[in-house]
Order: C-alpha cells, then structure tokens, then sequence
C-alpha cells in the first residue's frame, strides 16, 4: 500500500528532469512511480534508476514540503505532516526511520522483453522494482483503468529473454565458489552455537538475547529497526513485501521466531559478506559479553 506524496516531482539542483508520482509506503520507503504511454516501455527502467538514485538521500522535511505541495495544489486541507503519520502509523515523526530503502513501479500497456529481463536482474541483486501494465476498458460507456501486476510474479520467466547456456554455466561457478564460512556465537565466552550459515546469525543472536531474557522494551527497539543488511532486522507476517516473501528474506512460512508482548515476529535471513561484519560489530558493541567467530569452509 502506498500514498501519493508528490506529482511531476523535480526539485533537485542541476537537473530539470521530473518523477510522474513520488509515493511512501507502510514501511516508510520512498516509491517512485514512472508512467509510460507507450506499447513497449521505452527505457522507463533507467530512467527511474537514475530517479530513484536522486531521491535516496530525501529527509523526512523535504518529503513532508513535497507532500504539503501536493496538497496544495489538489485543493485538499490536510496538515501534511499529521497525514504522514497517520499513514504510517507513527505517534510522532521519526526521521531516522524514513527513506531507508526505495521502491520502483514501472507502469505501462505493455513491456519489451528487454525492460522485464532487465528488472529480472536487478531484482535478482536486491533491487525492489514492480511492472504493472496498464489497460483501458469500455463498460457501459465508461472508461474503467486496470492494473496488473507482471513483475513479481512466480511466472515472469516468461518475460525474461535467457541466454540459457550462460546462465547453465553461472550456476556451477555459483555453487562451487559459494561463501561457505560457518559462525559461532558465544556469551561470556561460552559456546551458545556454533557451526551455522550466514544465513542463521540473525536468528541465533535473537535466540541467545531471548533465552538470557535480555530483550526489554529498549532492546526490542534496538533489534526491530536494525537494517544492518538492508531489512529490519524483525518484522510482523503482515509488515513483509511481496518480494520480500517471495525471496525469503524471512521464513515467513514458518512459526514467528520471537514472540513479544503476544505478537510474532520473524527474523531476516537475508546476510551477505558485505553486511554480516556490520551487524556483528553492532551486537558486540550494545552486548559486550556476545562474541562471534568466524570459519572459512573450503568448497
């Protein structure tokens, strides 16, 4: 779900170009919306790259300027700051929060095989950009506007053109030169476990900190807005993108893996090598008798 904030959106320094519809959505990220007229898309996906590249760095005052603009210019008497909130679902402001991430909708009649395969890719490399092609019907001699969302979708590979023995060849060279390193994690240096996958050290941090009943009010905190790898660190089922679930990035299938104050929550799974030296550093630093080690595993 997400709320328009600003329409033909171009305040920047040094260029004149324009976003079609700059948008938030429940999780406080930026979404830039890029609108095309044409059959195939033209090349609305670099164009909204470089948008999205723009926007990343907005604060929380220029978004709530841009949105009293919008405001303003549609005639609608709302306090802009208050109706950000509201759709947030935020007591107060909070600025650290806002524009984490941001999200790409690209919409169109229709899409070149190339735009879609190139948002395949991007996608594959964590980018979050949506396809939805647009269509005009005429019922009862009214026009009625559909929206279909092609990308994601479990089916897209039939938009992607695949140069099927490169990506055969990608797949062995993944496999067999994969990070494979295996972690420990101890307190007060005592083994709590060891021997698992990136993938894990999320989860068993979270599990230590619960069993050693160290999670209060201003851990929980400190542990729900962590995006040391992009994510927060928990989140609600409901909270979750469909990207999100579709890549598991939490095992969203599963039961919740923390259970606080009678609600689940589940705990990201999404580590890479660039990321993981970040979290620990921040574990070690706000839990001093939490230690990790580190094994290289030969493939």
């Amino acid at each position: 779900m997400t709320s328009i904030i600003a329409e033909e959106f171009g305040e920047w320094s040094e260029s004149g170009r324009r976003i079609d519809l700059l948008a938030i959505d429940k999780d406080a990220n930026l979404v830039v919306i890029e609108l095309k007229r044409t059959e195939d898309g033209g090349h609305m996906e670099l164009q909204s790259i470089r948008y999205a590249a723009m926007v990343a760095n907005m604060t929380w005052e220029q978004a709530k300027t841009a949105f009293k603009k919008y405001l303003d210019d549609n005639s609608l008497d709302y306090d802009a700051e208050a109706k950000l909130c509201e759709f947030l679902n935020w007591d107060v402001p909070r600025e650290d929060d806002f524009a984490q991430n941001v999200r790409i909708v690209l919409a169109s009649a229709n899409f070149s095989k190339e735009i879609t395969t190139s948002v395949l890719w991007l996608n594959d490399r964590d980018l979050d950009i949506s396809c939805v092609r647009l269509s005009l019907h005429k019922i009862d001699d009214k026009l009625v506007l559909s929206a279909d969302q092609i990308i994601p979708l479990p089916e897209a590979e039939s938009y992607q053109i695949e140069v099927r023995q490169k990506r055969r060849e990608e797949r062995i060279s993944r496999s067999t030169n994969k990070d494979r390193s295996l972690f420990t994690i101890s307190y007060l240096d005592e083994v709590y476990e060891q021997g698992f996958k990136k993938s894990d050290i999320g989860f068993f941090t979270v599990a230590l900190l619960n069993e050693k009943d160290l999670i209060d009010r201003d851990v929980f905190e400190f542990l729900r807005n962590d995006k040391s790898c992009s994510f927060k660190l928990l989140k609600l089922r409901e909270e979750m993108t469909e990207t999100e679930t579709r890549y598991s990035k939490y095992r969203f299938n599963k039961e919740p893996e923390l259970m606080y104050e009678g609600k689940g929550y589940y705990i990201v799974r999404n580590w890479g090598v660039n990321n993981i030296s970040k979290f620990i550093d921040k574990m070690e630093k706000r839990f001093p008798n939490i230690s990790f080690t580190s094994t290289a595993v030969n493939s």
